[in-house]
């Protein structure tokens, strides 16, 4: 059977992690590994980690990191599984069934390289869930329509493409995506993962539209498309972040579009 590494970074958010952990001990299927990445200041997470007897399967670092890519390659670096996904503190398995469900998929379609499947998140204070099958020719659009946490990749990969750039800050996971982008993959038509509302491209969202630009033009070249694409978004944001917004969110939802 294959193995699955589930790689959790973390930083000052013990109850994020918590909430991490229970949905990743609540697999039926239970993981390889769960390999736990703390970069915090603060001793909460390691002191928890410490004192509570963790499954046979959970494992973790504990010390200082030079952010998020830098994190997730140390993951990468001591996991050992056949597939790996970065489930980030805060952010859940959607049931029970999803290690099942992503091993068997794997097994069904033994020549794809990764996967990915729909998220569920909180998007005008409305549960949603969202995602599309990815489509190389619509690259341009970012991660618009993939989640990373959702993203289970076969280890290999890392050994032909390399691990996370450590210069990307923000858009790490869409450089990778833009490095794998053909190779086979699956996509899984239902929720994987419930999605933290607080990643840093939520966060910060018009600078990661900017690195999204950078990266895309560095990997595939200029792209009227892209450029009309980011105008697009960067007008959306405003106008969903005006004091109509919540009312056209709600009405998109009811329309079933959103993915649009």
């Amino acid at each position: 059977m294959l193995t699955i590494s589930i790689i959790t970074i973390c930083y000052n958010n013990l109850q994020d992690l918590l909430d991490t952990c229970t949905s990743v001990d609540a697999q039926l299927l239970a993981p390889y590994e769960h390999i736990i990445i703390d970069g915090s200041v603060l001793p909460d997470i390691k002191n928890y980690l410490e004192n509570n007897k963790p499954p046979h399967y959970r494992k973790w670092i504990c010390e200082p990191d030079h952010g998020i890519a830098d994190a997730f390659n140390k993951g990468l670096k001591n996991c050992t599984g056949d597939i790996v996904v970065m489930l980030n503190s805060g952010d859940s398995f959607i049931d029970a069934q999803v290690i099942t469900t992503v091993t068997e998929t794997f097994q069904q379609h033994p020549d794809i390289q990764w996967l990915h499947g729909k998220y569920q998140l909180l998007r005008g204070n409305r549960e949603v869930v969202i995602g599309k099958p990815f489509e190389k020719s619509k690259l341009y659009r970012g991660m618009r329509s993939i989640c990373h946490q959702t993203m289970f990749l076969r280890r290999t990969l890392h050994t032909r493409y390399g691990y996370y750039n450590t210069d990307e800050k923000i858009g790490m996971d869409y450089d990778l995506l833009c490095r794998i982008s053909d190779e086979p993959f699956y996509f899984i038509p239902k929720a994987l993962v419930n999605f933290a509302p607080a990643g840093t491209s939520s966060v910060q969202y018009l600078q990661s539209l900017k690195d999204a630009k950078r990266i895309y033009e560095k990997h595939h070249g200029k792209s009227f498309k892209l450029t009309i694409w980011q105008i697009r978004l960067k007008l959306l944001y405003h106008l969903l972040h005006s004091p109509i917004g919540n009312f056209l969110y709600t009405l998109k939802t009811r329309l079933k579009l959103e993915n649009m």
